[in-house]
């Protein structure tokens, strides 16, 4: 049996859900004249066995029933009738069905009735409950025509006059070419062709114009039956067609709504959301579409709550999309990107200031406060030929941020009430990526504050290197990651290099690099070998983790980081470094031949992988050497393998004529043109070395003697380099240093001073025990150290080679300072 849908349902309803129906005409005396192939497969009886009888030998004997004249007659009186009734089958077994009588139209006020049947088992689960299912067939209205073979009306209900305003009088004896466009006429007669051949049911959609609403086009579903004589020939054809102009409109606004999803907030750009709702609209809502955002909107700020209902200044608003079918009109006066300003009082100022919408189906260009004031876009108004409307503020937290403007001129139909509940619809789902942006650009720019905060605003080498550095945040479908840089001057001319990502990107990642930042300062004021840096800074990060959690007895999540650590002597120019997951850093000698060296990657910070040690590589570097230090969103690229951005790196990093500066920006340069999916960040130190007379060093006795060879030497060499003013405050803190390291050190000693941007004296001695200041007033043997913190800017300790280093530092005269 074929797939019919002879009573669509309300609107709601698509006509596809309508169960399998039989289809039976009768004259004015209930006898069977027509006969379908569905009505023979529902109950068992051919049209030879039916056509000439009367229906009621279909129905079984009940006491209560009316005759068939009464019920006839009812059946008049209502223009047909509908229920639920229990039919006969061949086999004698009761069918309970939901029937429809419909009376019909012919020539010379002749009547015929057409009966439609469905069994009740076959009915959809939403129309199981017997009374919805006769309030539902009882009240749709459906249009009935009859042709015959030559496809010429022969009978006609009163639907049909209500669906194309065609009376019936001047339907007999006419074809589909009378009533409808030839287009469909010739489609519907097509059909009905292939129906009358072959018997069957088929159902076709066709356009046309209601009398009540010739403006408006209707969609109608037609589904056309065979009916045949007591011979089985085809004697006419059945059309039943019903109104899905809803149905239809539903499904559009569903089609729009869905290719919304995928179209309008493709990327976190406000203008570029803008733009796709415009892009949007046109040709499917509208003709012409504008979009203007409150001005501070594309700049990502976003508005106070209730934009417009209480300050008094003019509202300016710029320009984020703007679409039309007519390209001329995109001359619009204010282009994309531009300042708009709507006038005071005007519609689009009264939707901005109560964010409501505005629906103007006839619109009039002769009036209104902006047509005098604004003659030049009046005119391109009215030469476009917009004559309907609509305004929709965009809001969204109770801010409005902007206003769509939805028009027609080429579609004669004007916007109707349900264009504007689309509209809506639209503009909310923009709204909703647009305040989405905003909440990103404003989290974005808070991260980049803290992370412009956190970074060193002024990076200086001393004397052991000349340094520069960039960095370059995310693009904004990324955010701001954690790349951290510094570099941090040591004792003993020395310098730290730090190059830091870390995991994840967004505020959290910004605020925990400030955290690592600050731990790698205070770890390297401790004077730590890199690889020993790397493992306190690895359960530095681990404890962060555990302390972020949530609850005790969660499982933290991770919080992984990755990092290079480099430290440069200018007096022996030997650097050690150590790395922990990062990415190795590029030496270009000066001749310009670059190396990526060899050093173990280690694990990432935070891991909890400490079972594999951090290792240190010592590397000798000319003087002139250059260090890059770089995070992998540098050579790393969503289209390129990471070779391809350490060879580009490289290939940049070898001119050797170039200052620190240019060939930053010359790196830079390099990447693509589309923001980088990951930050940048790259920190670049040329090597210095400290003369030789910069440097004097003794080897002393582990005696008591050697404190007044050691005064003495020292007290020469300041005089040779003309700092005889430093002798009395040097000659003290040598004297201390020494007598503690002989007192409490052991194997040789070593003095050593070292002029530079300071002047460090340093005593060194094979012991590893460091020494810890006392206060005098607690511990008389605290005095010695008490009097060499007083007497220099700073002092501190360090692990060395064969033991430690004490030292202290003082402030040197400008003039003296060594370049």
């Amino acid at each position: 049996m074929t797939k019919t849908d002879h009573a669509p349902l309300a609107e709601a309803v698509s006509p596809r859900e309508i169960p399998d129906a039989a289809i039976a005409m009768l004259d004015a005396e209930g006898t069977v004249v027509g006969w379908t192939h569905a009505a023979e497969h529902l109950v068992g009886y051919s049209a030879k066995e039916v056509v000439g009888r009367s229906a009621a030998h279909l129905l079984p004997p009940a006491e209560h029933a009316p005759s068939a004249s009464a019920f006839a007659e009812q059946c008049r009186a209502q223009d047909g009738w509908s229920g639920t009734v229990t039919v006969r089958h061949r086999d004698g077994h009761a069918i309970k069905m939901t029937l429809r009588i419909s009376l019909l139209w012919g020539q010379d006020a002749g009547t015929r009735w057409l009966v439609s049947v469905t069994d009740v088992g076959t009915l959809s689960s939403g129309a199981s409950n017997g009374a919805v299912r006769e309030s539902l067939l009882a009240h749709t209205p459906v249009g009935i025509t009859v042709y015959d073979p030559q496809l010429r009306c022969t009978w006609v209900n009163d639907v049909m006059e209500r669906y194309d305003g065609t009376p019936r009088d001047r339907r007999f004896g006419r074809r589909l070419h009378d009533s409808l466009p030839a287009v469909e006429a010739e489609a519907l007669e097509v059909v009905m062709r292939q129906v009358l051949k072959s018997g069957t049911t088929m159902v076709h959609e066709y356009r046309a114009w209601s009398s009540a609403d010739r403006r408006g086009e209707h969609a109608f579903s037609a589904s056309f039956f065979c009916l045949q004589d007591a011979d089985g020939a085809a004697l006419a054809v059945c059309s039943m067609s019903v109104d899905v102009t809803g149905n239809r409109r539903a499904r559009e606004r569903l089609a729009i709504l869905s290719e919304a999803g995928t179209r309008i907030g493709s990327t976190l750009d406000v203008m570029r959301t803008g733009q796709e709702l415009a892009d949007l609209a046109v040709p499917l809502l509208a003709d012409h579409a504008l979009v203007d955002l409150v001005e501070s909107v594309p700049f990502g700020l976003e508005p106070s709550a209730g934009t417009g209902k209480v300050s008094g200044r003019p509202h300016l608003m710029r320009r984020a999309g703007l679409a039309s079918i007519d390209l001329g009109l995109l001359e619009f006066p204010w282009m994309r990107e531009e300042v708009v300003h709507p006038f005071p009082n005007s519609l689009f100022d009264t939707a901005l200031r109560t964010g409501r919408s505005y629906l103007e189906p006839v619109l009039d260009t002769h009036s209104g406060p902006w047509v005098n004031h604004d003659p030049v876009r009046t005119q391109k108004v009215r030469a476009s030929g917009v004559h309907s409307l609509m305004v929709v503020p965009i809001r969204a937290r109770r801010c409005v941020l902007g206003l769509a403007l939805f028009g027609r001129s080429k579609e004669p139909t004007p916007f109707q009430e349900d264009d504007l509940l689309l509209a809506e619809e639209l503009v909310t789902r923009a709204a909703l990526s647009l305040d989405n942006a905003l909440q990103y650009a404003r989290q974005r720019s808070a991260a980049l504050t803290l992370q412009r905060d956190l970074l060193p605003h002024h990076v200086g080498g001393g004397a052991a290197v000349d340094v520069a550095s960039r960095y370059v945040p995310a693009d904004m479908d990324h955010g701001v990651g954690g790349d951290w840089f510094d570099v941090i001057k040591l004792s003993g001319a020395r310098v730290a290099l730090v190059v830091g990502d870390v995991v994840g990107h967004g505020i959290n990642a910004a605020a925990t690099m400030g955290r690592l930042r600050t731990a790698v300062r205070t770890l390297a004021d401790m004077e730590l070998p890199p690889h020993e840096l790397l493992s306190h800074l690895d359960d530095t990060v681990r404890r962060l983790s555990e302390e972020d959690a949530d609850a005790p007895d969660e499982v933290p999540a991770v919080v992984g980081a990755t990092c290079l650590y480099a430290v440069y002597d200018p007096v022996t120019r030997r650097c050690t470094m150590a790395r922990a997951g990062h990415p190795p850093p590029a030496v270009i000698d000066p001749q310009g031949r670059i190396t990526f060296p060899d050093m173990p990657a280690g694990a990432p910070l935070g891991l909890g992988l400490g079972l594999v040690p951090f290792e240190s590589v010592e590397l000798e570097l000319p003087e002139g050497t250059l260090l890059a230090l770089y995070t992998d969103g540098l050579v790393e690229s969503r289209d390129d393998d990471i070779d391809v951005g350490l060879d580009r790196l490289g290939a940049v990093l070898a001119q050797t004529g170039s200052s620190l500066e240019d060939l930053c920006s010359q790196v830079i340069e390099t990447l693509a043109t589309q923001a980088p999916a990951d930050d940048v960040t790259l920190l670049l130190a040329r090597t210095r070395g400290l003369e030789p007379a910069q440097v004097a060093s003794w080897e002393l006795p582990h005696e008591p003697s050697a404190v007044r060879v050691a005064r003495q030497a020292a007290a020469r060499q300041l005089s040779e380099w003309g700092l005889g003013h430093l002798v009395t405050s040097v000659k003290l803190i040598v004297s201390e240093l020494v007598t503690n390291a002989i007192r409490y050190g052991g194997g040789p000693i070593r003095l050593r001073l070292i002029q530079h941007q300071v002047l460090t004296c340093e005593v060194s001695d094979s012991s590893t025990n460091h020494p810890r200041p006392r206060h005098p007033h607690i511990d008389e043997n605290g005095r010695g150290l008490f009097l060499v913190a007083q007497l220099s800017r700073r002092w501190g300790s360090r692990s060395g080679a064969d033991g430690k280093v004490v030292w202290a530092e003082q402030d040197l005269p400008s003039k003296a300072v060594a370049v």
